[in-house]
């Protein structure tokens, strides 16, 4: 197993960072605790997501935090329990980025061995709510729109108590209401551990091919607060693996909303919405089920985005380390390429184990570029190291030590190829860490996308961006005309005056059980606007024509004018 090294990105080292880590300066404070106790059990290194949403409809970023646990009885410290946390954003109210923990008065008794986040709202009344995915039973979390939330699980039928890990909210059937995916992992518990061992003969982490492989679900909306399982209807229940990732997308452009979902050590599956609740694994047949040389990867976070501007999503799946992670390019019909090497994506992915991950403009050009955090989940040969590396790895905790490997940032150079900027993000990319969750979205609504990462038995970091909103940019909320939530699925078309037409769709669900801001922000460098339209995901097609850069509009379904978002 190869040891990474230090970064070798042709950057500028005149090039100030792009990123800055103010989690603690704006009372975002949250340790993650995986509660290993010497016996690698193996969920233990695999938690957890974040979600980054509106909980209270100010128009600002509040955020959600997952917690692990303790997974053995008696483990955990006295009189502290181990619970998810809400964070309320004032800076609409107060002008001031600052983050209160709202954990207790929200209502949430998040308190099982936390995995990932989906935010949605499921019942359109314009409240975001909060599904939370568990070793073990999970939950729906109903937003009462008072700062309160509600567990609604039993009454709307949305649990799995299997070991989930990403979920998302999608409107597979086109009704307008968001229905449920939840992907589920592997058949885990005490009872079934299994000790692994590392290559020195020390104990170890186990691969997910040790267990059983569990069956993922499918819930439908039925509109009245409840959910139906259509996982056998819809055809999702032929074939499975181990769930680690999830996004839906338009994936052959005839207006439906697909699904993909990426495996650790089987094919992916990706399943092509068909109509009338119906869908189609198509993935081997088109050529994203596996890597270019037929073999089925270590899938964990996915990214999906129109990352050549062609008008079509591509993919971006992150592997573990000694795999390349893998950039499925898109010809428009479902049909993909495994185009990381001529991309330039391979070889830094390599010694590298992927987890959340996303096309992002990290610095509005217009271009999607793309992260990567990551962090090992077998232990790391840091003997096999440079002086470099083994010296950054040494200076973090144990468990950093063990399994803490550098985030990545790749900038768009605009041809189809990428090149490393890992030293613009600042230490969070220079940190020997255990990253798992990645969430993305205009914190401090300055037009530029920052980052909420999770690390594994470790502290959030709140990554601001600080070059982004110096280029043009537009932010658009998407509303479907018989709802009050978010039109998620829709499409924006970007029409520029230097010739471009920038797409980008309303989604929450990507990376690694993580939920990001469904606001579209579309960077401009130094173009205006000739016209945004809006392919509505329930068919209709609608211009807005040109909207005033360098703010927010909300754009409603149906009356092709935009009014201001904050």
């Amino acid at each position: 197993m190869e040891e990474p090294v230090a970064s070798g990105a042709p950057v500028s080292p005149a090039e100030p960072a792009a990123f800055q880590d103010r989690a603690a300066e704006v009372g975002l404070v949250f340790q993650h605790r995986n509660g290993a106790q010497g016996r690698y059990l193996l969920p233990e290194i695999m938690g957890s997501g974040v979600a980054l949403f509106d909980a209270d409809g100010d128009g600002d970023l509040d955020a959600y935090l997952v917690q692990g646990g303790d997974l053995e009885p008696g483990a955990g410290a006295a009189g502290s329990p181990a619970r998810d946390r809400l964070f309320r954003n004032e800076l609409v109210e107060t002008g001031e980025l600052r983050f209160v923990d709202v954990t207790e008065t929200s209502g949430i008794e998040s308190t099982g061995y936390g995995m990932g986040v989906a935010a949605g709202d499921f019942d359109g009344d314009g409240r975001v709510d909060l599904y939370v995915t568990n070793l073990g039973p999970n939950q729906l979390w109903r937003n009462l729109g008072d700062g309160r939330f509600e567990d609604v699980t039993a009454a709307t039928g949305a649990d799995d108590p299997r070991w989930s890990v990403p979920a998302t909210f999608f409107d597979y059937d086109g009704d307008g209401m968001l229905d449920l995916f939840v992907a589920n992992y592997v058949d885990f518990n005490l009872g079934s551990h299994t000790l692994c061992t590392f290559g020195s003969g020390e104990p170890d982490y186990c691969s997910p091919k040790t267990y059983r492989a569990e069956p993922d679900r499918l819930f439908r909306n039925l509109g009245d607060g409840r959910f139906a399982r259509t996982t056998e209807r819809a055809g999702l229940a032929t074939e499975f693996g181990n769930g680690l990732g999830a996004v839906p997308a338009d994936l052959d452009l005839d207006g439906r909303l697909d699904l993909y979902v990426a495996n650790d050590g089987t094919p992916n599956q990706m399943w092509m919405n068909r109509g009338g609740g119906r869908f189609e694994n198509r993935a081997l047949f088109g050529g994203s089920a596996v890597n270019r040389r037929g073999e089925a990867e270590a899938g964990m976070g996915i990214g999906a985005g129109d990352m050549d501007g062609d008008g079509d999503e591509d993919l971006y799946v992150t592997h573990i380390t000694g795999e390349t992670s893998t950039l499925y390019l898109n010809d428009g019909d479902g049909l993909f390429t495994d185009a990381g090497m001529p991309a330039g994506l391979d070889t830094p992915s390599l010694p590298m184990t992927g987890f959340g991950t996303g096309w992002v403009d990290l610095d509005n050009d217009g271009d999607l570029d793309l992260l990567a955090v990551n962090g090992a989940v077998r232990r790391l040969d840091r003997a096999r190291s440079g002086d470099a590396a083994a010296a950054r790895a040494a200076a973090g905790t144990d468990h950093e030590r063990r399994f803490g490997q550098p985030n990545q940032l790749f900038r768009n150079l605009g041809d189809g190829r990428f090149e490393e900027a890992s030293p613009l993000g600042g230490p969070a990319f220079t940190a020997y860490e255990v990253t798992r969750g990645a969430a993305f979205g205009d914190v401090d609504n300055d037009g530029d996308t920052d980052i909420l990462i999770t690390n594994n038995n470790g502290p959030a970091r709140l990554l601001l961006n600080l070059t982004g909103q110096d280029s043009g940019w537009i932010g658009l909320r998407l509303v479907a005309a018989n709802s009050e939530g978010d039109a998620i699925g829709s499409q924006v078309r970007a029409r520029l005056t230097d010739g471009r037409t920038i797409t980008r769709r309303v989604r929450a669900a990507m990376s690694y059980a993580s939920s990001s801001d469904p606001r579209v922000l579309v960077g401009l460098g130094d173009a205006t606007i000739e016209e945004i339209r809006v392919d509505w995901l329930g068919g209709a097609e609608e211009s807005f024509g040109r909207l005033a850069p360098s703010e927010y509009h909300q754009l409603r379904e149906g009356q092709s004018k935009a009014r201001g978002q904050p």
